[in-house]
């Protein structure tokens, strides 16, 4: 894939204690695996000049843990100030996606995932889900298979709140990196499609 073909994928999120973006990082490398440039960008410490560069990628990867049954108070303050683009729908017509990580199995993770994919229609984007039949779904699966905590909106992460970002589960860092991989995928069909329209 050439360089002027390659999709920007950025992923905008947010880590209280690190476990998040250990998530995130994984979502970087399976859209740069996949032929993506991509963009990490911690929205708690967002520019302006990181807000152009939103506006300019193919896709955005929206993650953020799950406190208290929704995505944490500094992901609402960014989402809140996208409010700006979501008026000129700036970003219309983008790939979008998300991710997200709590202490427990399910942690209301849903509740996240479905506020991510919310805000993406109000901003007239189109959401990627996982792709990956839930896992540890049957007697002979196990913690280890991807997508092993069954969601399909989005990638959902389970880290117990009393371990640090080494304790991330590599099932869950695996199916991560599927979504970056998958996202980066359908922004290159969507950008070869856009040309081919153009030409």
């Amino acid at each position: 894939m050439s360089r002027s073909t390659r999709p920007t994928v950025a992923v905008a999120f947010h880590s209280g204690y690190g476990h998040t973006a250990v998530i995130a990082e994984a979502v970087v490398r399976g859209a740069a695996t996949a032929g993506a440039d991509v963009i990490s960008i911690p929205v708690d410490t967002i520019t302006e000049e990181q807000w152009e560069l939103l506006d300019a990628a193919d896709a955005i990867v929206f993650g953020a843990p799950t406190y208290m049954g929704t995505a944490s108070a500094a992901f609402h303050t960014f989402a809140e100030a996208s409010s700006k683009r979501w008026y000129t729908q700036t970003w219309a017509d983008k790939i979008a996606a998300g991710f997200t990580n709590s202490g427990a199995k399910n942690g209301d993770k849903s509740s996240t995932l479905g506020y991510f994919f919310t805000m993406a229609a109000q901003h007239g984007m189109h959401w990627i889900s996982l792709g990956i039949q839930p896992g540890w779904a049957s007697s002979d699966g196990s913690e280890d298979d991807a997508n092993r905590l069954g969601y399909f909106v989005g990638a959902g992460a389970q880290t117990p709140v009393d371990a640090g970002p080494e304790a991330v589960h590599k099932s869950d860092i695996a199916t991560a990196a599927h979504l970056g991989a998958r996202v980066a995928r359908q922004a290159a069909v969507f950008r070869a499609g856009r040309a081919a329209l153009a030409a």
